[in-house]
């Protein structure tokens, strides 16, 4: 399998590595880009109609604090949750991305572990993969807390 001519081990040439990695990193993100903005426009414009966000307004408070800490925060919390769930779609559309842009990665190992029917190594990769979904979700619970301090667990 024919690999990327500019990419060498990573401490060999860091700012190069990086340089391949934009475009593949910036295509695998579109779409979860896409969905975050939507997302946060439609979040933030609800909240700005709620009573509390009029309530701040008629007690004198400044614009930059009603939406940065009354309306921002609060909007937060959905926007988090997508988050959340596009991990697992990004870790899935690496995969794809690896291909198509012939790198070397975890998806590329993992379908050629499946072409060779090892099946140790895809094991590992699978619950390596695990992990990482399943250690997102916690992080993503985490952040529920300091957004907002009545989600307690």
């Amino acid at each position: 399998m024919a690999t990327h001519p500019d990419i060498r081990p990573f401490f060999e040439d860091p700012i190069g590595n990086i340089k391949c990695m934009l475009i593949p990193g910036f295509v695998l993100a579109l779409s979860t880009m896409a969905l975050v903005a939507r997302m946060s426009r439609s979040t933030a414009l609800d909240t700005l109609r709620q009573d509390y966000v009029r309530t701040a307004r008629a007690k004198g408070a400044s614009e930059t604090v009603v939406l940065f800490i009354h309306v921002l925060k609060n909007s937060l919390i959905p926007v988090v949750t997508i988050l959340g769930f596009q991990i697992g779609v990004m870790i899935g559309g690496f995969v794809l991305t690896e291909q198509v842009f012939v790198m070397p990665g975890l998806g590329t190992m993992l379908l050629l572990a499946i072409h060779q029917r090892d099946l140790v190594t895809v094991t590992g990769g699978i619950l390596f993969l695990a992990v990482v979904f399943v250690l997102a979700n916690l992080l993503v619970d985490i952040i529920y807390s300091f957004l907002d301090p009545r989600i307690r667990y």
